[in-house]
C-alpha cells in the first residue's frame, strides 16, 4: 500500500486521558466486518461518541470543537486487548497522523506503524505536562521530528526523545509499506542478479 512519507509535524492535539484503552473501545468489533481501510474513521470510539440512537455525545472529546489537530494524547497502556489491525485503519481514518502515550501494547504499535501512523511513547511525567498544557490551552502545539526522534511541548521548550525501529522509520519517512520498500530496491536487484556468478553443479 502505497502511503505519503512521513513529515515533520507541528499541531494541536486531541487529549484523551482515559487509561487501558483497548481496540474494542477504538473500534467496536461488530464494525469489523469490512475487508477495506474505508469508512473506519467515522466509527472511531463509537460507543463513546455516540449514544444509542446515533447523536453525538456533547461531552466526549472527538465532538467538541475545542480540541482538533493531527496528534491524539492518549492515557497509558493505549491500544491493549485483541490485536485488530481496524484500530489503527479507524485512527488514520479520522485524520489522526500521530498517536502519543507513555505505553503502548506491542501488537498495536506495529499495527500502526504497517498503517503510516507514528505511535511515540514518552515519559508518564511527559505525558501529564502534555495533558496539563493542552487543557489550560487547547490551541498549545507539539512539534514531531521523526528524523531526530524528537517530541516537544512548543509553549514550554520540554523536549524528549523517543524510540523507534530503524527499519520502520525508514518506511514511514519515504511512505514506504514492506512491498514497496522491496520495490524500491529494485535496480539493485537487478544489478545483483545480472552480476553474479551462477555455480552449476554436474
Amino acid at each position: 500500500m502505497e502511503k505519503e512519507p512521513f513529515k515533520n509535524i507541528t499541531s494541536t492535539c486531541v487529549p484523551v486521558s482515559t487509561q487501558n484503552i483497548d481496540t474494542d473501545q477504538i473500534i467496536p468489533a461488530r464494525f469489523l466486518k469490512a475487508v477495506t481501510r474505508e469508512g473506519f474513521g467515522e466509527n472511531l470510539f463509537r460507543d463513546w461518541r455516540y449514544d444509542s440512537q446515533g447523536n453525538p455525545k456533547p461531552d466526549f472529546i472527538l465532538n467538541k470543537p475545542t480540541f482538533h489537530g493531527d496528534i491524539l494524547v492518549a492515557g497509558k497502556n493505549f491500544g491493549c486487548g485483541s490485536s485488530r489491525e481496524h484500530a489503527a485503519w479507524a485512527i488514520v481514518g479520522y485524520g489522526f497522523k500521530v498517536v502519543v502515550s507513555s505505553f503502548f501494547a506491542d501488537i498495536f504499535k506495529g499495527n500502526s506503524l504497517n498503517n503510516g501512523l507514528l505511535p511515540v511513547q514518552v515519559t508518564d511525567e511527559f505525558l501529564d505536562k502534555m495533558f496539563d498544557a493542552i487543557h489550560s490551552d487547547p490551541e498549545t502545539k507539539v512539534a514531531i521530528d521523526l528524523e531526530k526522534q524528537t517530541i516537544r511541548l512548543e509553549a514550554t521548550g520540554d523536549e524528549e526523545q523517543f524510540e523507534i525501529n530503524d527499519y520502520k522509520k525508514m518506511c514511514l519517512m519515504n511512505g514506504y509499506d514492506d512491498i514497496t520498500y522491496i520495490q524500491s530496491l529494485k535496480d539493485e536487484i537487478n544489478s545483483f542478479e545480472e552480476n553474479r556468478e551462477y555455480q552449476y553443479s554436474v
